[in-house]
């Protein structure tokens, strides 16, 4: 017996499953299912992550829990910014947009309203 990872997936809490999938699709635009209770965030290919009620107990994650891969990330700031999202800015990091160009992919930190951290992040350029 082996662990399969092609069905593996990820989850991490939220505070409120209906304020939580409100945003997701709403704001971010994400096809999400819901099952006894807990929203499975459809990533495409079959793909999934998870999004559980933690209710007063949920914590947020002190790291990215989900990062989305952009072709522009100045453009996926301005469109999610215009949507509402507030983006995080750390000193001697990100710029006052929230974009981090200090090497590495351009990438910008956002958070759900439990308090989470995404990204976009720009994608790969195949070389």
């Amino acid at each position: 017996m082996g662990i399969d990872a092609t069905k593996a997936f990820s989850g991490f809490s939220v505070r409120d499953t209906a304020e939580a999938r409100a945003f997701y699709e709403g704001v971010l635009g994400l096809e999400v299912t819901e099952d006894h209770g807990m929203l499975a965030i459809q990533l495409g290919d079959g793909r999934h992550v998870l999004a559980y009620p933690k209710g007063d107990a949920h914590e947020p994650a002190s790291f990215t829990v989900l990062n989305f891969p952009v072709p522009d990330v100045d453009a996926a700031v301005d469109e999610l910014t215009a949507a509402g999202v507030t983006f995080l800015r750390y000193d001697g990091m990100t710029d006052d947009k929230g974009v981090n160009r200090r090497g590495g992919p351009l990438i910008a930190w956002f958070t759900d309203p439990s308090g989470n951290v995404f990204s976009v992040v720009a994608e790969a350029v195949a070389e």
